[in-house]
């Protein structure tokens, strides 16, 4: 079967292509700093597919990114944390998807920004250390967000990024995104998506996105912590501006 057969309408091969090497740049971009390819994919998408498209799409995308993640991490995650976040996020996962198509996306990206802007460089509290309701509610409210925006990586990177050591940063920023994800994916079957017409592209760039996540995993341990540091801060800036760019612009 030719390869344009497997595509999805109105995709041609080279768009494709261009597609499956993105997952590997987004997916090295986030296993090396935790956080930053998920918002650049969902732009991107945004850009070739129907805004119906863009939401579960990249949900999909990045169950399959994030899961390896995880999976390569595993020993770092910090189950503690991912327990009540998670528990919180199937909650506001099923929320959200009531208003998926009814909340004002654009009012809400601003918020977004303006609040991991605030969060990221401004003295706060390490929120790690907060009460198990806390979490929950944290957890709720980040995945109803992604319900709508979709990419809310950088507000579960704030949530959790009092923990010291890097690895288990990126490796519990994983396993949360793998897990409010795969809620995503599971409610938006329920509301009628077929995301069987783009399982080969689904399946391409989930692969694709294992390579970069194997090559970002090594690079992690070894980036200076100094420049990990102020490179996990330089992403979520550009990611929240690039946030108000599309939001404002």
């Amino acid at each position: 079967m030719p390869f344009t057969d497997l595509l999805p309408a109105g995709l041609d091969a080279t768009m494709a292509l261009a597609l499956i090497v993105l997952s590997f740049v987004t997916s090295l971009i986030t296993a090396t700093f935790s956080l930053g390819g998920g918002t650049l994919m969902v732009a991107v998408l945004a850009l070739v597919f129907p805004p119906a498209v863009v939401v579960p799409l990249h949900g999909a995308i990045q169950l399959g990114s994030n899961g390896g993640r995880a999976i390569v991490q595993r020993a770092h995650v910090q189950w503690h944390l991912v327990l009540w976040l998670a528990l919180g996020g199937a909650i506001g996962t099923v929320i959200g998807g009531q208003f998926a198509s009814l909340l004002p996306a654009t009012a809400l990206q601003v918020a977004i920004a303006a609040f991991v802007l605030l969060t990221t460089w401004l003295p706060q509290p390490r929120i790690v250390g907060r009460s198990r309701v806390a979490q929950v509610v944290g957890g709720a409210v980040i995945s109803a967000l992604s319900m709508v925006v979709g990419a809310t990586g950088p507000l579960v990177a704030v949530f959790i990024k009092g923990l010291a050591d890097r690895r288990h940063l990126v490796a519990t920023h994983a396993m949360l995104m793998t897990l409010q994800n795969t809620f995503k994916v599971v409610v938006f079957v329920f509301l009628g998506f077929a995301f069987a017409e783009y399982l080969p592209l689904i399946v391409a760039m989930v692969v694709s996105g294992f390579g970069g996540t194997a090559l970002g995993s090594r690079l992690l341990v070894k980036v200076p912590e100094a420049a990990f540091r102020w490179g996990f801060k330089i992403v979520l800036t550009v990611v929240a501006l690039d946030l108000l760019r599309e939001a404002i612009f």
